[in-house]
């Protein structure tokens, strides 16, 4: 229902949420990008939410805020403003120096409170308010190399690297006899997922992501690389594993992506690698709900592993 002032509102479970300047565009439409307003942001998180809040409940969040479209400022917003509605929870935590007390989306009423405040991208931790310290999601994002794109022309993403280094890391994690999710990042490249039980620390837990990848970059030296500077990478594909430390974040899943035509970070199942349409920004607002909907990861997520055992197969490996 819309109110006389221009807002928009909006039944999330018991709350109304109001929706101001419902109009706005936020992401400009050109070339092969479609137009989309405040009112579609708040119509695609609404439809998404049954699927996007168990990837959100009790995590600590950083929000991508674009007031002004993607094309304007964007504002990086870790510490909750006291404005915020009082029912929206809040979570206190440390980093150097003091405290930060950041959102914590539980239910779509915040969710749509969020994307009112044009929070495009709601990027997560990797651990949960009771147990900050022990992540329950290890990531592996894949970042593609830049090919040239002729003569004069812009670079452009090499995603075929990204779906060749995808399957040699989904098959060393096979043999380390844990499992492993996908999801496009609805930006250049994918993130491996694997589950945790939440019985490792951070430092433990990017240890051995490490270690994962310096395996496989040692087996595929002329395809791979953890080289951090760009400028030492060359033409391989970047294993990236920084994300899995204390106050870091990665892009929750079925998340809008602050790019032209509204992209979104979208769970797929293994065997989408081999689908020839697939690339970074294949689901879009437009069609992400109905991927969702085909359960991609099937409760995959809730098998968290420790990493003991796979910890030893990875040190027989490396001999």
């Amino acid at each position: 229902m819309s109110g006389g002032d221009g807002t928009r509102r909006v039944r999330a479970g018991r709350r109304t949420v109001e929706v101001h300047r419902p109009d706005k565009v936020l992401f400009p439409g050109g070339g092969d990008a479609k137009e989309y307003t405040k009112a579609d942001l708040v119509d695609y998180y609404r439809a998404v939410a049954p699927f996007m809040l168990p990837h959100l409940r009790g995590r600590p969040l950083m929000l991508e805020r674009h007031p002004d479209g993607i094309d304007g400022p964007t504002f990086m917003q870790k510490n909750t403003p006291d404005h915020y509605p009082e029912w929206i929870e809040r979570v206190e935590l440390a980093k150097e120096g003091g405290t930060v007390r950041h959102t914590v989306c539980d239910d779509t009423a915040t969710l749509l409170y969020l994307a009112d405040q044009a929070s495009i991208t709601l990027h997560r931790w990797l651990s949960r308010s009771e147990r900050i310290d022990h992540p329950d999601r290890l990531v592996f994002d894949l970042d593609p190399p830049p090919v040239p794109e002729g003569s004069g022309g812009t670079p452009r993403d090499d995603f075929e690297a990204v779906r060749v280094a995808a399957r040699l890391l989904g098959e060393l994690l096979e043999e380390l006899e844990l499992p492993s999710a996908l999801m496009t990042t609805g930006s250049r490249g994918l993130h491996v997922i694997v589950p945790l039980n939440g019985r490792h620390d951070f430092d433990e837990v990017r240890a051995f992501a490490r270690d994962v990848a310096d395996t496989l970059v040692g087996a595929h030296p002329d395809r791979l690389t953890t080289a951090a500077r760009k400028k030492d990478r060359g033409e391989r594909l970047y294993l990236d594993v920084q994300r899995n430390a204390y106050a870091q974040t990665a892009v929750a899943p079925y998340t809008v992506r602050s790019r032209p035509g509204a992209p979104v970070a979208t769970p797929i199942t293994w065997d989408r690698l081999d689908d020839p349409e697939l690339h970074a920004r294949r689901w879009t607002v437009a069609d992400a709900v109905e991927q969702a909907r085909t359960n991609p990861w099937s409760g995959l997520l809730s098998r968290g592993r420790a990493l003991g055992p796979a910890r030893r197969r990875l040190n027989a490996l490396r001999g």
